[in-house]
């Protein structure tokens, strides 16, 4: 293994379709949330961060991720609507990406929904951790929460504007998951988008409390029959993608971290400080790109045409970049996602990889 936790080029296979210029980035926008979710991974404050980046710089960063070829713009947090000059950077992106919103949506009234659909978002995604207000307040910590969410979401289907409903899977609410699809359906939504947890901020805390076995998280998986009118998104196999090749992400600070899932794994370089292109071309963002990997799932690689999965959960629990994902069934090897490794020794840095650097609310 090498200073930037890789593996030597021969033991390696797969690959992942060449892209040369990014076509969607996704904006991490604040580490700032009204709630306090167990599950949260930017582990959000109350108050902005001083250092998180103001609307006009954001703007500025846009139009060059525009000129770099970026059609596609996710803007998420924390709870972006936090802050109110969220507003100006949608306003901006939306006539040239297609520009989505993932929220708690418990900001969102109908005066805000409508001010979304008038600056031309595209659609709205919106966190639900439970299908119960038991289930959901207890995981969001705010009671109410839930009430205040699904008030949001009729917000939002009144103004016109489509809804997807996110869920992190997790010990409290692995059972609801059916009911929460039923919920979705009811509340006029699109799509119920189930996602893996991901040891990171609050969650990796609190791994030990709600993290689920791969058994536990498949049958759950293989349990739902989504109501007719419902599409089901899922990573598990046989969807597990190696996703690094199209992604792009910066967040809060202005630093670019490729997908907001490595947030605590690495630092490309400072877009404020040096074109956007430029962190693009750091040595380990090519090389999780190209999509070489120690073992692919024949399975995954049919249905998502890359190979080994993600490669932040790969990490988390190997600490080698191109390890297989322990979260595919047909790369986990016996490991249990139960049980998190013990921390080892800090790497050598190698280029752009910066341990620890998502976990703080003040980048360095």
């Amino acid at each position: 293994m090498s200073a930037t936790g890789t593996s030597p080029a021969a033991r390696l296979i797969g690959g992942s379709p060449p892209l040369h210029r990014p076509m969607k980035v996704t904006i991490g926008y604040t580490q700032s949330c009204n709630l306090d979710c167990r599950v949260c991974y930017a582990d959000c404050t109350r108050a902005p961060s001083p250092r998180e980046l103001p609307a006009t710089t954001w703007i500025r960063l846009l139009d060059e991720f525009f000129e770099a070829g970026v059609i596609s713009v996710m803007i998420e947090g924390g709870e972006p609507l936090h802050r109110p000059d969220v507003l100006e950077v949608i306003a901006h992106a939306a006539p040239r990406a297609m520009t989505r919103l993932r929220t708690n949506a418990t900001l969102v009234d109908d005066a805000m929904a409508g001010r979304l659909k008038a600056i031309g978002l595209g659609d709205a995604m919106v966190d639900l951790l439970g299908a119960t207000p038991e289930t959901h307040d207890a995981l969001t910590g705010v009671p109410g929460s839930h009430a205040r969410s699904i008030a949001g979401i009729r917000a939002l289907r009144r103004a016109g504007l489509p809804v997807t409903v996110l869920v992190i899977m997790n010990r409290g609410n692995h059972r609801e998951l059916q009911p929460l699809l039923e919920l979705a359906k009811a509340e006029g939504a699109e799509a119920v988008g189930v996602l893996r947890p991901y040891p990171l901020g609050r969650m990796r805390r609190d791994w030990g409390t709600l993290s689920l076995s791969l058994q536990e998280m498949m049958a759950a998986i293989a349990a739902l029959r989504p109501p007719e009118g419902i599409r089901l998104m899922q990573s598990w196999h046989p969807n597990d993608a190696n996703c690094c090749w199209q992604m792009a992400a910066v967040n809060a600070y202005g630093h670019s971290i490729g997908c907001m899932y490595l947030r605590e794994y690495v630092d490309y370089g400072d877009v404020t400080t040096m074109p956007f292109l430029a962190t693009w071309d750091d040595p380990l963002y090519r090389h999780l790109r190209a999509g070489k990997v120690e073992a692919s799932c024949g399975g995954c690689a049919s249905t998502q045409h890359t190979h080994g999965g993600c490669r932040s959960t790969a990490y988390a629990f190997h600490g080698r970049w191109d390890a297989p994902d322990p979260f595919d069934s047909g790369l986990n090897g016996g490991v249990d996602l139960r049980v998190l490794p013990a921390p080892g020794p800090e790497p050598e840095l190698g280029p752009g990889l910066r341990p620890g650097l998502g976990a703080n609310h003040d980048a360095p």
